[in-house]
């Protein structure tokens, strides 16, 4: 007998052995996997997934355990779950970044929906494979709908973002400014490749200048809201991070800012703007990353979510004015 058919057999041997025992422990166990696809809000990037007609079913073990947290503003049971899969779970494998696989998993307490984050070790010897994540936290499963038709109507934010997103849009036909995708923090897409801008507003550092909102009346008698807008000035410090941009680049994108804030009257800056160099760097490469940051603070008028959505933002009190 050759090497190559020794470790054969000992793989066969070893895998069949280990599915027994699978089996065993879940007693033909299978879980069903619900396809969700992303929709993104044009306005400010909020993300929600979107139940698709698509599901996949998978024979397994799965095993949770659930640690209680209370919190501020939530009491959560959290739960940790392994799915041990017979075959590989080859829908995991997709590189398309607006799919989403979601489990349902029946407990005593009613039903959890669970997503996974990552798989564990594979051994070519055991022929199983593992998969390790966390139930969806009670606080994002409004971001988990059923149909288009259950979307909120956006945008989901309140601050400035929407306009800084529609700002990077736009200034590349105002100046000489380059191209960039703008992202939300926290919401940039998977392992993309420089330029872009991720933009961050600190939620701690929003505040008033203008004591109360001023508000249109009145009221929609259907869905009880303003019928436009309700102006409150405010002020945001938004962190600006960019990827990929030379100093010639990066000058370019500070005068599209100036530019379109003169031109439209949407924010107006309240610092002094200045280009910052970060050092981000990779050991293996013995290289720094095209990195740099900008932080402003802006004055903007905070309206409704509707009268952002129609763009009627139209001014906004420049409280320091760069000559």
């Amino acid at each position: 007998m050759t090497i190559a058919s020794e470790a054969s057999d000992q793989t066969t041997q070893l895998g069949t052995a280990l599915r027994q025992g699978l089996n065993n422990l879940s007693r033909d166990q299978t879980i069903t996997f619900t396809q969700y696809t992303k929709y993104v809000f044009a306005q400010d990037g909020y993300v929600f997934w979107v139940k698709t007609a698509n599901t996949v079913v998978v024979k397994g073990s799965l095993h949770y355990g659930t640690d209680r947290s209370q919190e501020e503003d939530q009491t959560i049971g959290i739960n940790s779950v392994i799915f041990t899969a017979e075959q590989e779970i080859t829908e995991f494998n997709t590189t398309d970044t607006t799919v989403l696989w979601i489990a349902e998993f029946a407990t005593e307490g009613g039903s959890i929906l669970i997503a996974f984050s990552s798989r564990g070790a594979y051994y070519e010897q055991a022929d199983i494979w593992h998969y390790t994540g966390f139930a969806v936290y009670p606080a994002l499963q409004s971001q988990l709908v059923a149909a288009t038709s259950d979307l909120p109507v956006g945008p989901i934010v309140s601050n400035s973002l929407p306009i800084f997103l529609e700002a990077f849009a736009a200034i590349p036909a105002i100046s000489l400014a380059p191209t960039l995708t703008a992202y939300p923090a926290f919401l940039v897409a998977e392992n993309i490749q420089p330029p872009y801008v991720a933009i961050d507003i600190n939620p701690e550092l929003t505040k008033a200048f203008q004591v109360l909102p001023l508000n249109q009346w009145p009221l929609n008698p259907v869905s009880g809201f303003n019928n436009l807008a309700s102006y409150q000035l405010a002020q945001d410090t938004v962190n600006l991070t960019f990827y990929g941009l030379t100093n010639a680049q990066m000058q370019q994108v500070l005068a599209g800012l100036i530019d379109y804030s003169y031109g439209t009257d949407n924010f107006g800056f309240c610092n002094p703007p200045i280009i910052r160099d970060e050092q981000r760097m990779q050991v293996e490469i013995a290289a720094l990353a095209m990195k740099k940051t900008l932080t402003l603070d802006v004055s903007y008028y905070q309206t409704t979510a509707d009268a952002v959505a129609r763009r009627l933002i139209t001014s906004a009190l420049i409280t320091t004015t760069i000559q």
